[in-house]
């Protein structure tokens, strides 16, 4: 692993925290970090909903299977789009939610993904859970806090999958 990649390689799904609050700062760090992102043609059909209160963050670990890290992280984000204003919106969230994540482990936190689109039923409750605008699609809520786990670095390079100039 090249270590001017660290941070790449150290960011891990981390389900696990402690109960230490994320800062301010931090939270707009995170949020600073998903801002930078790419863009098809700089449209930026993102949004963002910070979801700090216990028991909404419960009632959210709540909207499928795999949400259940939620009650027990310090904040949730839910990454947000607007389909009408993009055709690339999954794209560009997705390279929103990604930053998330890299800037979480940047700055000590864990954090891990939890689809939300394109599963209709999920988009639904989170939709009303946060009162979205029906224009707006949840990609995928994000649970962040303090680590109560490590993970150790890794790289999942497999070269069979990488091919040159043709398949």
């Amino acid at each position: 692993m090249d270590a001017r990649l660290s941070i790449v390689f150290a960011r891990r799904s981390i389900r696990q925290y402690t109960s230490e609050p994320v800062t301010e700062s931090d939270i707009q760090a995170l949020l600073e970090a998903a801002m930078a992102a790419p863009s098809a043609r700089n449209e930026k059909p993102w949004h963002f909903v910070v979801v700090r209160d216990r028991e909404r963050l419960r009632r959210l670990a709540g909207v499928h299977q795999h949400a259940h890290m939620l009650e027990r992280a310090a904040v949730g984000i839910a990454v947000c789009g607007v389909p009408a204003q993009s055709e690339y919106w999954v794209q560009d969230t997705s390279a929103a939610t990604e930053n998330i994540l890299l800037a979480a482990t940047a700055l000590g936190l864990g954090a891990v993904w939890i689809g939300v689109h394109p599963k209709p039923d999920r988009e639904k409750r989170v939709r009303e859970m946060l009162a979205l605008p029906e224009e707006v699609t949840p990609l995928c809520l994000i649970a962040i806090g303090h680590p109560a786990e490590e993970k150790p670095p890794r790289t999942q390079f497999d070269p069979s999958r990488v091919h040159e100039e043709r398949w």
